[in-house]
C-alpha cells in the first residue's frame, strides 16, 4: 500500500531534483528520504528517477505522471479538509445573539464579521427583538448575549460598554439652524425635541434624558418615537428637532434630514449584555464578549 508519506517525499524530490534540498525542505535526513523513494518505486514496480550523464537527477515518464497525479491528490485532500472543517463549524451549537433597539450601526456588523475570522469558528444565531424581550431572553437563557443601548437595571444581567458613537444634531432641512456647521447642544435643546419612547427604547431614552438634564433645565418634548427610523422620520417631517448617534446616521443615509456635529464631545453608548453566572462563562461566549468590547 502506498502511504501519503511516500507521495509527500516523492513530490519534494521531484520538485527539487536534488535529495539534499528535498531533505532540507521536509526536515529529514537524506538516507531515510532515499529509502522511502526506493520503497515507493518497489511498491509501484517502476523507476521514478534516473541520473543524467551529467549526474543530474531527472524524472522518468512514469515519475512525471506520478507527480501530476500526486499534486492533484494533495489539492483534493486540502479541499476535503476545508469541507470537513466547515461542516464541523456549521454543526456546532451556535452562539445565540439578541439585537435590541433596532441597532444597525456599522460597528455591530464589524463585530459580527470579525467574529467569523476568529478560530475556532462558532456560528452566530442572530435575533432582532425589543429591549424588554432581550432582558427576558437573557434571564431565561434563551440567548447567550445581546446588544442594546441599555436595559433597566437588573443584578442578574451584566451590561458592558461595547462601543460608542458621537452624538449629532438632527434637523429638518428648512430649520433655521440647519445651515450651521456646528451646534452647541444648549441651543438645539431650546427647540421642541423628539424623544425615544421609554418602553420601546429605554436605554436610548435614558442616555438622551441624561444629556438633556445636563445641558437644559427642561426640554419641551414634542413627540415620542418607538423606533429609530420613526424618530428620524418625525424630525424629517418637521415635528421637532432631535439627536442621534453618528453610526446610525451613516447607516440610514437619509437625505431628508440634516445631521450636524455638536460642539460638545457627547457619545451614545452601545452595550453588550449577558447573564451573570455563578460559574465561569463558556469559552465561546467569553471570546465573543472580548471580541465585542475589543478596542478599535
Amino acid at each position: 500500500m502506498i502511504e501519503l508519506r511516500h507521495l509527500r517525499y516523492f513530490i519534494a524530490v521531484a520538485e527539487e531534483l536534488n535529495f539534499r534540498k528535498a531533505a532540507e525542505r521536509i526536515h529529514i535526513d537524506q538516507s531515510p528520504l532515499a529509502r522511502t523513494i526506493r520503497d515507493l518505486e518497489d511498491r509501484l514496480g517502476v523507476l521514478l528517477f534516473v541520473r543524467s550523464p551529467t549526474r543530474k537527477l531527472q524524472l522518468t515518464p512514469a515519475g512525471e505522471k506520478l507527480l501530476e497525479h500526486a499534486r492533484r491528490l494533495f489539492i483534493r485532500l486540502q479541499r476535503i479538509k476545508r469541507v470537513v472543517r466547515a461542516t464541523d463549524a456549521r454543526d456546532r451549537a451556535p452562539l445565540r445573539i439578541g439585537v435590541a433597539d433596532g441597532i444597525a450601526q456599522p460597528k455591530l456588523s464589524e463585530c459580527f464579521a470579525r467574529w467569523q475570522t476568529l478560530p475556532p469558528s462558532v456560528p452566530l444565531e442572530i435575533t432582532e427583538m425589543r429591549a424588554v424581550e432581550l432582558l427576558t431572553a437573557l434571564r431565561r437563557e434563551e440567548v447567550d448575549a445581546g446588544f442594546s443601548f441599555g436595559v433597566p437595571g437588573d443584578d442578574a444581567i451584566v451590561q458592558d460598554a461595547a462601543w460608542s458613537y458621537p452624538l449629532v444634531a438632527l434637523l429638518p432641512p428648512g430649520h433655521e439652524l440647519a445651515t450651521r456647521d456646528v451646534l452647541p447642544i444648549s441651543e438645539l435643546l431650546g427647540f421642541p425635541m423628539i424623544a425615544s419612547h421609554p418602553d420601546r427604547l429605554p436605554g436610548l431614552r435614558s442616555q438622551m434624558d441624561a444629556v438633556r438634564r445636563k445641558f437644559a433645565v427642561s426640554a419641551v418634548i414634542a413627540g415620542e418615537a418607538r423606533t429609530l427610523a420613526g424618530y428620524v422620520t418625525r424630525v424629517a417631517a418637521g415635528l421637532g428637532v432631535g439627536v442621534a448617534d453618528a453610526g446610525h446616521m451613516a447607516t440610514l443615509r437619509r437625505t431628508d434630514v440634516v445631521a450636524l456635529p455638536l460642539q460638545e464631545d457627547i457619545h451614545i453608548t452601545t452595550y453588550v449584555l449577558h447573564k451573570r453566572q455563578s460559574y465561569e462563562l463558556n469559552d465561546a461566549l467569553q471570546r465573543f464578549l472580548a471580541n465585542a468590547i475589543a478596542p478599535r
